[in-house]
């Protein structure tokens, strides 16, 4: 329900800076134990950006003590969550309150973003009621990982087995160069889950082909490692 400002986008970007479904600017993104940098951005990992939220959701509630003001510091910071309670004549401390009761002090887009994720939450919750149905989803529902060791471009695997490149760029919207870079650590590959074993089957010729799909950011990686 907090994905409003994404409009349910992975690869959703805002004019700050805010990245992804969730919309983590880069510094809390890190903070919460996301990978940013040229290559990777794991902000546009549905899975992994989710439970950074909850991490980030579950440690305000514990400090607010109520969810408003949780979903609240999501938008616009514990800081300024803080301050509307210090304004409205509260202490952060033994404050019991909700939004509503720091309405007139938090910055106006928080005041409408809580209101908006209360109505998402009734349009999720009561659709049926209301003879709203959901659409089917665009991806296919079941998907595996396989752990890649080695750097890899996208197009290795979808030129060799039966998958095209824009469903595993679909499918891996963290690789922002549609490169996955195994040099010192392993990355996961989301695959429909259909073409697990067709990887397996053909994982040798995969490998085979990075130096043709990988000539580019190889000669990069060397200039810069230099």
């Amino acid at each position: 329900h907090l994905m409003q400002a994404s409009n349910l986008s992975p690869l959703a970007a805002s004019r700050v800076g805010a990245v992804g479904l969730w919309q983590f600017m880069p510094a809390t993104g890190k903070n919460l134990g996301l990978e940013i940098n040229s290559l990777v951005d794991e902000r546009c990992n549905p899975r992994l950006a989710t439970r950074a939220a909850c991490r980030y959701l579950k440690t305000m509630y514990e400090l607010y003590g109520d969810w408003t003001l949780a979903i609240a510091s999501y938008n616009c910071g514990p800081g300024n969550v803080n301050k509307a309670i210090t304004r409205s004549g509260g202490n952060r401390e033994s404050f019991n309150g909700d939004f509503w009761d720091v309405y007139y002090h938090l910055p106006s887009e928080t005041r409408g973003y809580v209101p908006l994720f209360m109505g998402a939450t009734y349009a999720f919750a009561y659709h049926k009621a209301h003879g709203v149905e959901f659409e089917p989803a665009p991806i296919p529902l079941i998907v595996d990982t396989i752990m890649i060791n080695r750097p890899m471009h996208l197009e290795q695997v979808s030129s060799t087995i039966n998958i095209d490149i824009e469903t595993l760029k679909m499918l891996n919207p963290q690789y922002t160069l549609s490169i996955i870079p195994a040099t010192t650590k392993s990355y996961p590959l989301t695959l429909p889950a259909e073409r697990i074993s067709e990887y397996i089957e053909n994982e040798a010729i995969i490998h085979s082909k990075d130096s043709a799909f990988l000539k580019e950011y190889v000669i990069q990686a060397n200039i810069e490692k230099k």
